[in-house]
């Protein structure tokens, strides 16, 4: 925090629970000469446990002093970047592929002068204005900024994609004859990211203790820009486009408009099909739940038919990923958390059978039930270092017990029954949900696969998410009949 005073100090900072009678840490303070701002940093070591305690700054002597951007965090944080480690283990285990950053609507505000600005969210956080998220109403101070969305993709080990503002918020816009403050504004960005530490702004980075390029190859220009109430979008994504593709040829670039039904009528390298794909999850106006297996289930099914596509479909992302429950803006999301739990809705449980997905095989699927109606299915083989797995994913979103004959031509070798295994997400109510107080009611149940083979029977428990996953030596043109 950093504190100033006319006058010598004596600030102690505690810790103390919410029924204010028992501190369970403190430090103090002395200062003799604080007329100018001063930076003090402490450590507070808590003697016992207390879930609501809360930070509190006090001084023996009556007098004024101005406190400004008080931060309290962890001593232990996931790569020492500043994260909650056990949040981003719970990111960790989705083996996430890309991190779009630094979100949907908060890249564009309600008003422009609200939209996010990269160039106020770097360097030193004492440094950083902050802004007005006017979307989602709270002020961010931007700690988390533009420098550490780059360095968590890294730590990740996911591709970054950039999503910067093209002029346009919800309500106003540039004219496209001003837009080149904004391209100017990008290309700033793009040094930062990837110039040399002897660059205007990759020395910015090197500074701020990060000197080796960060590998950023993917950027969207917008975030759902592109209709008819923002008659500027297309020509401000030509400008954005030639001045990128000039600057750097190898970069991936997103256009905002929809290429599902016909072509683009301007050059890019992916469009984002933002309602379903870019940030899909099942929502229902007017529902009170804040995630439920039945729509996790809906949400399988969504997927798998992304997965049999993706020869078309590069990218998908559930949204929201996080969520503090003392601050909803928007159900249901992925992971919520406080100041000391944390879980997973069933919807972050579902997404964990798809962590394999990208660089697989997809194979051919033929469903033969009474009940295919209420089944989604798909095949895919993967390897897991040496090892070759089939892995078939079946979705019985179904009020029936569903018995099937799994059967896959084509092998080229036996299935090792030892390292096959079967995973199942359900539980007793469709609607059930995950909460702090029942974190894993609904959560994926890992079992050996004695009957693991060529053709085997499977039992598909109602509302459930089923995945078998068949150890291989070899295979070949596999077909997968159920």
């Amino acid at each position: 925090m950093y504190i100033r005073s006319l006058e010598s100090v004596e600030l102690t900072a505690s810790l103390t629970c919410s029924d204010g009678l028992q501190n369970i840490a403190a430090a103090v303070i002395v200062d003799t000469n604080v007329s100018d701002w001063r930076k003090i940093q402490m450590q507070l070591l808590a003697k016992v446990t207390c879930r609501t305690s809360r930070l509190e700054l006090t001084t023996s002597k009556r007098g004024v002093i101005w406190i400004d951007q008080v931060s309290l965090i962890p001593s232990d944080t996931y790569k020492g970047h500043g994260f909650r480690k056990e949040l981003i283990h719970m990111l960790v285990d989705l083996k996430p592929r890309f991190l779009r950053f630094p979100g949907g609507t908060f890249v564009e505000g309600i008003l422009l002068r609200n939209a996010f600005r990269w160039r106020e969210t770097i360097g030193p956080w004492e440094e950083r204005p902050g802004h007005y998220g006017d979307v989602w109403n709270y002020w961010t101070d931007d700690g988390l900024g533009y420098y550490e969305l780059l360095q968590l993709a890294e730590d990740l080990g996911a591709e970054p994609i950039w999503v910067f503002n093209a002029g346009i918020s919800r309500n106003d816009q540039v004219d496209t004859t001003a837009i080149a403050p904004f391209v100017k504004d990008v290309l700033d960005s793009l040094e930062f990211a990837r110039g040399s530490a002897k660059s205007t702004w990759g020395s910015v980075r090197a500074a701020m203790g990060h000197p080796e390029r960060f590998q950023l190859k993917y950027v969207a220009v917008g975030n759902e820009d592109c209709d008819n109430t923002k008659p500027f979008y297309q020509g401000h994504y030509l400008k954005f486009y030639n001045a990128i593709r000039e600057a750097y040829p190898d970069i991936q670039i997103i256009s905002n408009c929809d290429g599902s039904s016909e072509p683009l009528d301007h050059p890019a390298d992916l469009y984002d099909f933002h309602v379903f794909v870019s940030e899909y999850a099942v929502h229902v106006d007017g529902d009170t739940s804040k995630g439920s297996l039945q729509a996790s289930l809906a949400e399988a099914a969504f997927l798998i038919g992304l997965e049999v596509n993706s020869d078309i479909v590069h990218m998908a992302s559930y949204a929201p990923l996080f969520v503090n429950d003392n601050d909803r803006k928007w159900t249901p999301d992925a992971i919520v958390f406080n100041s000391w739990q944390q879980y997973g809705t069933p919807s972050y449980w579902m997404q964990t059978f798809f962590g394999e997905s990208s660089g697989a095989v997809i194979h051919p699927v033929r469903l033969n039930s009474s009940y295919s109606g209420s089944l989604a299915a798909s095949a895919i083989t993967w390897r897991d270092n040496e090892d070759i797995f089939l892995r078939i994913k079946i979705v019985n979103f179904g009020p029936n017990t569903v018995n099937l004959t799994l059967s896959a031509t084509g092998l080229e070798a036996g299935v090792d029954t030892s390292r096959s295994a079967v995973t199942v997400l359900t539980s007793n109510y469709s609607l059930d949900e995950n909460s702090f107080d029942d974190p894993l009611k609904v959560k994926p149940v890992k079992s050996g696969l004695a009957s693991a083979a060529e053709e085997m029977q499977a039992m598909l428990v109602p509302y459930s998410f089923t995945s078998y996953d068949l150890a291989l030596d070899e295979y070949g043109e596999l077909v997968a009949d159920m």
